[in-house]
């Protein structure tokens, strides 16, 4: 889910969303989520057929660029990613400005949420219940 909570600030240009909660830096956006374990986003994004990378760098306009935990490259070769924030939620990192044109990103948004709150569901169900055994259906 995009839109949780944060306290961002204005980084580069002349938009000043501090009460939206979105920062622009060097034309990449940083948008706070709900997404907080990096690595269950990681399996998650390879369960989606992603091949993400760890601790990497998205660089923006002119060379500015900035660090994420995790990185995807789309199928159009657009960048996006994700870094850790004070709140220790993970924030998407990339030139939404170009990429979310696409009504593409925002499905696979949604997919990479539900896929990932399913995940973290079952992983949860698992460590209450060390002995069970858990069965999904449709």
């Amino acid at each position: 889910m995009i839109g949780g909570k944060g306290h961002c600030r204005e980084a580069v240009g002349s938009l000043n969303s501090t009460q939206a909660g979105i920062t622009f830096l060097s034309h990449l956006t940083i948008l706070p989520t709900v997404l907080a374990d990096s690595d269950c986003l990681a399996s998650t994004l390879e369960s989606l057929g992603f091949e993400p990378l760890r601790g990497s760098r998205l660089e923006g306009f002119g060379g500015a660029g900035e660090p994420v935990d995790v990185e995807i490259t789309l199928p159009d070769g657009q960048r996006i990613g994700w870094t850790r924030q004070n709140d220790g939620c993970l924030a998407l990192v990339g030139d939404l400005q170009r990429i979310s044109r696409s009504h593409q990103l925002q499905r696979l948004l949604g997919r990479i949420t539900r896929a990932y709150a399913a995940r973290m569901a079952l992983r949860d169900a698992a460590r209450s219940l060390p002995n069970g055994m858990i069965h999904l259906s449709a």
